[in-house]
C-alpha cells in the first residue's frame, strides 16, 4: 500500500510537470485528488491493516496529498503568470497612435431659444416657474375659465389619462397654480417655460408634442400699455431692435379683451414676402387681460388687481429664427441639423 501511494505521487507529480494549460491543472486535481480518485480508492482498504501499520500508511497518504498540491499550485502560479503575458503581448496597445476623435455635444437650439427667452424677461423682472406635465382636469381648464361644456374641452384636442387627469394643453396650469400659491397678493410676475402636449397630426409646422413659454403679471393698475411694452421689448431683444409688433383683436377664455400679436416678417423685414404672404407681418403669439373670472378662481380680488398674459410657441420662434422649415427636424436628433447651432 505504501509503495502504490509513492507511484500515485510520481504519476501525479510527472502529469503536474507536463501540464501546458490551466485545465491539465485541473484534470489532475480532478484525478488524483478527487472523491473517486485512486489515492481515496487505496485509503479505503487500510481496514485490512493491523493498528500497527495505520498511522504509518495515514502519515504516507497525507504527505502524498501535500505534495501534489503544492505542485499542482506553484504549477498554477506559473501557468497563471503565463496566460497573463500572453494577453499582455497580444493585446498590447501602441501609445504613439493618435487618439480617436471625441464628438462633443451641445446645447439643443430648443433649448438655447428657451434659455434666450428667460434671460430677456428675467431681465424685464419676471421669475421663471415650473409645475407638472401631468395635470387635473381643473388646473388646466377650469381654473382658467374653461367650464366642462367648453368647445376647446374636446376630447380629440387633450390626451386624456382619466375623466380628470390628462397631459397639461398649455402652461397656463403653472399660471392657476402659481396665483394660488400667492393667495390673492401681488404683484405676481411670472413665466412658464415647458412641454405641452395635443392630439395633433405631425407636419412641417404640427407636433403632438411641443414647448411654450407663457408669462403672467397680475398687480394694482395693470394696463394693456403695459403688455404692449413688455411684448415689444421682447421682440427687439430676441429679434433685434428693429421688430416691430402689432396688436390684433381675438378672443380666449382665459383673458379679456384678447389680442393676436404679429411680429415684423423675419424673413423680408416687412416688405412682403411668400413666407408672410405678402402682407409683411407673422403671427407669432396670444395675450390680453386676465378674465376677472380667472383672478377670482385663482383668489384675486378683480377690483383691486389686474394683470395680463401672453404665451408663444417655442419651436415657432425657433423656426423663425434660424430659418427653419419644419418643425420635426427639431425631435429627430440629426447630427448635420443639430450641428449648425453649435457655439463657438
Amino acid at each position: 500500500m505504501q509503495e502504490r501511494l509513492n507511484e500515485l505521487k510520481n504519476e501525479a507529480l510527472a502529469k503536474v510537470e507536463k501540464a501546458s494549460d490551466l485545465k491539465a491543472i485541473q484534470d489532475v486535481r480532478v484525478a488524483y485528488l478527487g472523491k473517486k480518485g485512486p489515492i481515496t480508492e487505496v485509503l479505503r482498504g487500510m481496514g485490512k491493516l493491523s493498528a500497527e501499520e495505520r498511522p504509518v500508511v495515514g502519515q504516507i497518504a497525507n504527505d502524498v496529498r501535500e505534495a501534489i498540491t503544492v505542485s499542482l499550485e506553484a504549477k498554477e502560479i506559473v501557468l497563471e503568470r503565463a496566460e497573463v503575458e500572453r494577453k499582455l503581448a497580444e493585446e498590447s496597445i501602441d501609445v504613439t497612435l493618435p487618439g480617436r476623435p471625441v464628438q462633443l455635444g451641445s446645447r439643443h437650439p430648443l433649448t438655447s431659444v428657451v434659455e434666450h427667452l428667460e434671460d430677456v424677461f428675467i431681465g424685464m423682472g419676471f421669475t421663471v416657474a415650473e409645475g407638472p406635465e401631468v395635470e387635473t382636469d381643473y388646473y388646466n381648464f377650469e381654473a382658467l375659465n374653461l367650464p366642462k361644456d367648453h368647445p376647446a374641452r374636446d376630447m380629440q384636442d387633450s390626451f386624456y389619462i382619466t375623466n380628470e387627469l390628462l397631459l397639461r394643453t398649455h402652461t397656463s396650469p403653472v399660471q392657476a397654480r402659481t396665483m394660488e400659491k400667492y393667495k390673492g397678493q401681488g404683484p405676481v410676475k411670472i413665466i412658464c417655460p415647458g412641454k405641452v402636449f395635443r392630439r395633433d397630426d405631425d407636419d412641417a409646422t404640427h407636433s403632438h408634442q411641443f414647448m411654450q413659454i407663457e408669462g403672467l403679471y397680475i398687480d394694482e393698475n395693470v394696463r394693456m400699455s403695459d403688455l404692449k411694452g413688455i411684448l415689444e421689448t421682447f421682440a427687439k431683444k430676441f429679434f433685434g431692435p428693429n421688430q416691430k409688433i402689432r396688436l390684433r383683436p381675438s378672443f380666449f377664455p382665459f383673458t379679456e379683451p384678447s389680442v393676436e400679436v404679429d411680429l415684423t416678417c423675419v424673413m423680408c423685414e416687412g416688405e412682403g414676402c411668400r413666407v408672410c404672404k405678402q402682407s409683411g407681418w407673422i403671427e407669432v403669439l396670444g395675450a390680453g387681460m386676465v378674465h376677472p373670472r380667472v383672478l377670482e378662481m385663482g383668489g384675486f380680488d378683480p377690483k383691486k388687481y389686474s394683470g395680463f398674459a401672453f404665451g408663444m410657441g417655442v419651436e415657432r420662434l425657433a423656426m423663425l429664427k434660424y430659418g427653419v422649415d419644419d418643425i420635426r427636424h427639431f425631435y429627430t436628433n440629426d447630427f448635420r441639423f443639430l450641428n449648425q447651432f453649435k457655439r463657438a
